[in-house]
């Protein structure tokens, strides 16, 4: 598998969020930062874990434009939102099944899923950091708010 590398520009999408709202990448450009966040399965340990560890770290949340993306479908992500109390948009790259995944490298067509894949995007639409773990393997929140620190000093 091929991940886009830091410097080079992120690959534009268009999906819905849990709540059915069109969500573009692009269209944070100039605007925000952006944290794409990949993970394999709504309402899985690791993944259930990891989100809300997020959820409980306002400060980064605040940072940047937290997108987490996964295969499942639209309305799984509506019922997976709700009870975990996520207030950052979870994307569904349900159809066509793994697009989103497969432009960023991270698809695992035998399991249907994205990897654990994360991405850093600023607000130029450059990809500025980026960590892909195996599945089982849990990401460091603090590697995220790290990066995006650096990012802020390198904008000054």
């Amino acid at each position: 598998m091929t991940f886009p590398a830091a410097g080079s520009r992120a690959p534009d999408f268009s999906t819905q969020n849990q709540y059915g709202e069109p969500v573009r990448l692009s269209d944070y450009a100039g605007r925000r930062d952006v944290v794409l966040v990949f993970y394999p399965y709504a309402f899985s340990q690791v993944c259930t874990s990891e989100l809300a560890a997020l959820r409980d770290r306002p400060s980064l949340l605040a940072a940047a434009e937290f997108l987490a993306v996964s295969c499942d479908p639209l309305f799984t992500l509506r019922a997976y939102s709700d009870a975990q109390a996520l207030p950052f948009s979870l994307l569904t790259d349900f159809w066509p099944h793994g697009a989103i995944a497969s432009a960023y490298g991270v698809f695992d067509p035998a399991r249907g899923c994205a990897l654990r894949g994360t991405f850093v995007i600023d607000r130029t639409g450059t990809i500025r950091w980026s960590v892909v773990n195996p599945l089982p393997e849990p990401r460091n929140l603090d590697d995220y708010a790290e990066a995006l620190a650096k990012l802020g000093s390198d904008l000054r």
